[in-house]
């Protein structure tokens, strides 16, 4: 074989080689170049703008501590009726009648027991605490003092009242007015029997009434 034609065939076999190692560097850049054609051209991160009108608004933490506070510590929303606003009472004047509202009514019976027929004794304390003297009827009709066994009603101050059932009185704010009341150990009616019949032996209840006014129950027995 002529060593011209061996030198020009390696000649071409080293060409090809060096051809051949160049496609394959273009090839792998060309990759390179694709994929990262492809990722910049696929889904890409929204931008700020978008994300604040796609994604959750950032909560500011001191705007969420301030809205858990107040909806630790504040009450329900009123209702439309609640959020109007109320006219400021006006000042009351000295002896106008008193409000139950300023009013605290109290009765003390004297003893638990009362035996050996011993009249049972009630002390009843009226004391206003509004902010001006005020006036109150304390008659037997307007305040009344009723004595029960059970469901039976044994006496009161309003049965067969004589004389003025009317009996205004001045109240001081926080000075009390007091009264002591004797129950004789006899039953009393509509009827004003002369001779009413004594309550028997036994365990009783008395109170006090004013109106709206009621004092707590005060049990007594009598021997």
């Amino acid at each position: 074989m002529d060593p011209d034609t061996m030198r020009d065939g390696d000649g071409d076999v080293y060409w090809r080689r060096r051809m051949s190692v160049l496609v394959a560097v273009l090839v792998v850049v060309a990759v390179v170049a694709w994929a990262c054609s492809s990722g910049s051209s696929g889904p890409q991160r929204p931008s700020s703008a978008q994300s604040s009108t796609s994604a959750s608004p950032t909560v500011d933490p001191l705007l969420a501590g301030l809205r858990t506070l107040a909806m630790g510590t504040a009450s329900p929303s009123p209702t439309p009726s609640s959020t109007k606003s109320t006219p400021a009472a006006k000042p009351k004047r000295p002896g106008d009648p008193c409000a139950d509202g300023d009013l605290v009514l109290s009765m003390q019976g004297k003893q638990d027991v009362y035996s050996g027929g011993a009249q049972p004794n009630f002390l009843i304390t009226l004391v206003n605490t509004g902010p001006v003297m005020c006036t109150a009827d304390v008659g037997p009709r307007s305040m009344e003092v009723r004595i029960t066994s059970g469901e039976d009603r044994i006496w009161s101050t309003a049965d067969c009242v004589s004389g003025s059932a009317t009996e205004v009185k001045q109240l001081q704010r926080g000075v009390p007015w007091v009264r002591s009341l004797d129950w004789d150990r006899r039953r009393s009616s509509d009827d004003c029997r002369r001779n009413p019949p004594a309550a028997l032996p036994g365990t009783y209840v008395a109170v006090v009434r004013m109106g709206k006014l009621k004092s707590p129950l005060g049990v007594f027995h009598l021997r």
